[in-house]
């Protein structure tokens, strides 16, 4: 099966063609199928370049990195003066200080409306294959209905708008707030009763259409009054604890082991709503939300000894700060299974660094088969350690051919005088915060055993909606109906369903609030690109952070990149600026 064609250099242009419908864009379609043989058919043919697309918006220097730096979730300093200033698009997202021209959010514009456009050319063709009698079209066109609204969502979150547009020959119409919502509602009701759940999560099925639905709904108050106080009403909720108990009473169930969710193989993990399929059908597959905060200095997978990390996005000390306010004198990484996962296990001789540096530790490691290392993971702090290569890059080994594991050298920030990776928790934008070992380190993914090469290819899907979101929506939409003892009960289920290690399982809350919620909230679903949304949503935005300070409620929204402000001149009053920029 040949890659789909994407064309990197597709600025504006492809935005103009394919939304404003100023001319027809004939996308050149190579042999794509999801089945991968022969030449693609109608249906696989249309929906294949949409699925693929949806990776790249979700791009760790696209939507994801988005969503995440400019929560208090993540920080993305310009590491030891050298790496990650990007232009200072991370700053100035992370700090709410983004301008039109920032290259994070017009990136992400660009991959969203491009990948819309690509859905908007599928639903057109599988419609036109319906009306000619194709039934095997029908599935297909409502999961490209379905696909439409979702990237919709994505860009109504972002934006504050969407692109109504049905035929690839229309001129689109912007559509904001409760027109906005109108639209997306019609396009999700039209179709959710029409499927059944045979898709697993890498496409589009009843249960997937029914999260959205949930999720507009949620969200609803904030989409009708981007930069007010919402108002969250019953009847919305009320539609929340519908379509989220309509997937629970399912064929779903909870992970007994969180990290499972994140794992190679978790494309069968039973709670997976929906994701991106990484199991090698599109051959684009990637693995940037496993490697982009990872160290540069550590080789996660040392079968392959060029894998390393990008020492990019930490947590910020706030963050972390919300585990060690929930429990108190008690050790978080004991308390909750969700925020630590031990892998390397270093023998008990070999822990007390005192006295050792990477000038006198020839000798102190301990030897294990290349394919059986894993990193720890969940939030990864302090020392490090595992394999190290020799002058010449090949990866040490013991007499037996097994890796031999050391504390991991910090090459890249050291200097002259070497000393270990030590993962602090104080990270900012100050030189020492910036430095490459600083901050607690995202390790929620699996470095994959099943991808070709590890880091640009990778066999674990990227959850994108999971019932663990479920069942906190449905406790959220509880709580604002004033169900108080309904939402504690669906929120110790999800704390109560990680078991598979017992002595971390978290235990149950006596109390709920909004604030407990919201908490819970980061604790379960981080490193999901979902914290932005949960902050506006439950009116922390803004508030002050790790080197952010702005309380603009305009930064709610993101600005229109300039791009498409000066693509968009030759129709007055087609795109309006968000207000603020």
């Amino acid at each position: 099966m040949k890659n789909i064609r994407f064309n990197k250099a597709l600025p504006i242009i492809i935005f103009l063609l394919t939304f404003f419908g100023c001319t027809t864009l004939e996308e050149e379609i190579l042999d794509e199928s999801l089945t991968g043989t022969g030449q693609a058919e109608v249906v696989s043919g249309s929906i294949a370049p949409v699925y693929g697309l949806l990776r790249q918006v979700w791009l760790h220097t696209n939507n994801f990195g988005l969503q995440e730096v400019a929560s208090d979730e993540a920080i993305l300093p310009y590491r030891g003066g050298t790496d990650w200033y990007d232009g200072g698009k991370f700053i100035a997202v992370h700090q709410h200080l983004m301008t039109p021209s920032n290259g994070l959010v017009s990136d992400t514009w660009t991959s969203i409306t491009l990948c819309l456009s690509r859905a908007v050319v599928a639903e057109e063709r599988l419609k036109a294959e319906v009306e000619k009698g194709n039934t095997a079209a029908t599935d297909a066109l409502n999961e490209m209905i379905a696909m439409n609204a979702y990237l919709n969502m994505l860009a109504l979150d972002n934006w504050g708008l969407i692109f109504k547009k049905e035929r690839s020959d229309q001129l689109s119409e912007i559509l904001r707030g409760q027109e906005a919502i109108d639209y997306l509602e019609e396009r999700l009701l039209s179709v959710v009763d029409l499927m059944n759940n045979n898709n697993g999560p890498g496409r589009f099925n009843k249960d997937a259409v029914s999260a959205l639905l949930a999720r507009l709904y949620l969200n609803a108050a904030v989409y009708r009054d981007p930069y007010g106080t919402p108002t969250f009403t019953q009847e919305d909720m009320n539609k929340v604890i519908q379509y989220t108990s309509s997937i629970i009473s399912g064929a779903h169930s909870l992970s007994p082991e969180y990290f499972a969710l994140f794992n190679d193989n978790n494309h069968a993990n039973t709670e997976l709503i929906f994701a991106l399929d990484q199991r090698g059908v599109l051959q684009n597959e990637h693995q940037r939300w496993a490697y982009w905060s990872i160290s540069g200095d550590q080789v996660p997978r040392p079968e392959f000894p060029n894998t390393r990390g990008t020492d990019a996005t930490a947590a910020t000390p706030d963050f972390i700060q919300t585990w060690a306010d929930a429990y108190g004198s008690v050790e978080q990484a004991e308390a909750d299974a969700r925020f630590y996962q031990k892998n390397t296990i270093i023998p008990d001789g070999l822990k007390d660094l005192t006295g050792i540096t990477p000038a006198n530790d020839a000798n102190h490691y301990y030897c294990v088969d290349a394919k059986s290392f894993e990193i720890d993971r969940g939030f990864v702090r302090g020392v490090i350690w595992g394999p190290r290569k020799d002058a010449g890059g090949n990866i040490l080994t013991c007499a037996d051919g097994k890796v031999r594991i050391y504390p991991v050298i910090n090459k890249r920030t050291s200097g002259a005088n070497l000393r270990y990776v030590d993962h602090t928790l104080q990270v900012d934008f100050t030189a020492p915060g910036s430095l490459h070992n600083t901050g607690y380190r995202f390790s929620k993914y699996q470095f994959s055993r099943t991808g070709i090469d590890c880091c640009s290819y990778s066999g674990v899907d990227l959850v994108l909606i999971r019932l663990g979101e479920i069942y906190l929506m449905r406790a959220e939409a509880k709580l604002k109906n004033g169900d108080n003892a309904g939402a504690l009960a669906d929120v110790n289920t999800l704390r109560a369903s990680r078991i598979a290690r017992p002595t971390q399982t978290p235990p149950a809350l006596s109390t709920i609030d909004l604030d407990i919620l919201y908490r819970e909230a980061g604790f379960e679903l981080y490193w999901e690109g979902l914290r932005r949304t949960y902050q506006i949503r439950f009116g922390k935005y803004e508030g002050n952070w790790t080197d952010k300070n702005d309380s603009d409620v305009h930064k709610r929204l993101f600005p229109i990149p300039q791009k498409a402000m000066d693509g968009a001149s030759s129709e007055p009053g087609f795109l309006v600026q968000n207000a603020g920029y």
